[in-house]
């Protein structure tokens, strides 16, 4: 399977390039945003280190311009390195270490996002494989390998949220940054394990033993459930939701929406199409 390596251009990208230097299946992928005049040297500046390491040379090129979000430029790259992926039939390589984890972590914690915003970096789809090298250890593996790489001047507007963010970080303590790595990855193993059982689970039925957990658990399981049904609910409905699957009685329902239902059986749950539903269970199990 091929390796899709993302480089911008920046040390770290160009770090992980030096890494896979000498692997077959790597090729290189460059996004140019169009954010910046001086983008289309970084372009350049990608694609003569990649052809020095005799990779293959992908790119794409946008006009986004000066104002573009952050998030628009994400979703914009994103999109290019995923066909490619698929064109190619590889697997998407990103430079993301664990201050950026850290960053994401305290962004996603600012926009109130629930425990799993905490489980930043987490796509299978995506490997990470700097995740655990503090930002010193790209600068120390930079210096002694005599590694090029350009100078990103967006890094440090502060228009960005993330920028300001890296800024704030840095005068967290070593300990504080630890507890929040330490977090992070516990999260992360946290959101395998809900995913992993959500997959073995039955689309008809649902133990209700499921949500007889600690509430913030339950609740992303149940999201996970409702999703599958194309439904969402608030937080406080989802608690709501909650409750009623631990407390109700076998027979009755909790109402999702208009057409939609949350009806009980002794030892498992349904999302049942109506109010007058037929139980789907009679048990003595």
């Amino acid at each position: 399977m091929k390796k899709i390596l993302a480089v911008s251009g920046g040390i770290d990208s160009m770090v992980m390039l030096f890494l896979f230097k000498d692997d077959p299946d790597a090729v290189v992928a460059h996004f140019d945003h169009g954010i910046r005049e001086s983008s289309a040297a970084d372009c350049a500046f990608v694609e003569r280190v990649a052809k020095e390491y005799g990779k293959d040379f992908y790119f794409e090129r946008a006009n986004l311009g000066q104002n573009c979000s952050e998030e628009s430029a994400r979703v914009a790259r994103y999109r290019f390195l995923r066909r490619l992926a698929k064109e190619l039939n590889g697997k998407i390589y990103t430079a993301h270490h664990v201050d950026d984890a850290r960053e994401s972590a305290v962004i996603n914690l600012l926009r109130g996002t629930g425990w799993r915003g905490l489980a930043v970096l987490n796509n299978d789809e995506i490997e990470h494989p700097l995740i655990n090298w503090e930002k010193q250890a790209i600068y120390e593996c930079a210096a002694r390998n005599n590694i090029r790489f350009r100078l990103d001047q967006t890094n440090s507007d502060e228009k960005y949220l993330r920028n300001r963010v890296r800024e704030a970080l840095r005068f967290v303590s070593d300990e504080q940054k630890y507890t929040l790595s330490s977090l992070i990855f516990r999260q992360r193993e946290l959101a395998h394990e809900i995913d992993a059982k959500l997959a073995s689970i039955s689309d008809e039925k649902y133990p209700r033993s499921l949500v007889n957990i600690d509430t913030n658990i339950a609740s992303e399981i149940l999201r996970a459930i409702l999703a599958r049904q194309n439904i969402s609910l608030t937080r406080p409905q989802t608690k709501r939701a909650i409750s009623a699957i631990r407390n109700y009685g076998i027979g009755k329902q909790f109402s999702l929406n208009k057409e939609k239902f949350i009806t009980m059986g002794r030892y498992h749950f349904w999302i049942t199409g109506g109010k007058h539903d037929k139980i789907k269970e009679h048990e003595n199990t």
